[in-house]
């Protein structure tokens, strides 16, 4: 779980590059030691890639824990006249995502630690492959801070793998509010559809 927090010791971060296979386009991402799975592109992240519908085409979008940015590289090269917002508390991940973002040409990625987003913005997307491993308390508050930030219309889509509670998940979202429903199944990894929260009468 480490990897979700801490950045790596001077001399462990040994270079590494992964292909994320797009349908539209391939991509070659830089990782590195202390993130997220730097082997090679997650299983549920691909399921999330490959199910989600396109993003809307302006407007701003978040990837929640972006890690070194397969999920905001996606969605900055499907929507390329919206601003995707690259958020994650691990500074090798930023430092990793900003990079590749560069490398592929994605200028619209603005990538920063989750305090520097400014507090106006409100999201027509977002996507996500959360930080399951950290427990529900502090999941349910992460999900909370920025799921109350959609616009009326936005959804966020989220990919949770089955035995790691995504069926608790997704009825614990619909108690909180949020309309939610399960729009894929696949490789043991579902992916939640979650809409804005619908205004109390």
């Amino acid at each position: 779980m480490s990897h979700y927090f801490e950045s790596p010791s001077e001399g462990t971060d040994a270079p590494r590059i992964v292909t994320l296979h797009l349908p539209e386009r391939s991509l070659e991402l830089h990782t590195g030691a202390g993130v997220f799975s730097r082997e090679r592109i997650d299983v549920g992240t691909n399921v999330l890639l490959n199910t989600a519908p396109a993003p809307p085409m302006t407007g701003d979008l978040l990837d929640l824990g972006c890690g070194y940015g397969p999920i905001a590289l996606t969605m900055a090269s499907r929507a390329p006249k919206g601003i995707v917002w690259a958020v994650d508390v691990n500074e090798r991940a930023l430092q990793l995502c900003a990079e590749n973002a560069a490398r592929a040409g994605l200028d619209n990625v603005r990538v920063c630690a989750p305090d520097r987003v400014p507090g106006h913005i409100r999201f027509s997307a977002i996507w996500s492959n959360p930080p399951i491993r950290i427990g529900n308390i502090t999941l349910h508050e992460l999900l909370v801070r920025w799921l109350r930030r959609l616009e009326p219309c936005g959804e966020a889509y989220l990919v949770v793998q089955r035995h790691l509670g995504s069926d608790s998940l997704h009825r614990w979202l619909a108690e909180q509010g949020w309309p939610t429903s399960r729009v894929a199944s696949r490789k043991g990894f579902r992916v939640l559809r979650c809409q804005a929260l619908v205004p109390t009468p």
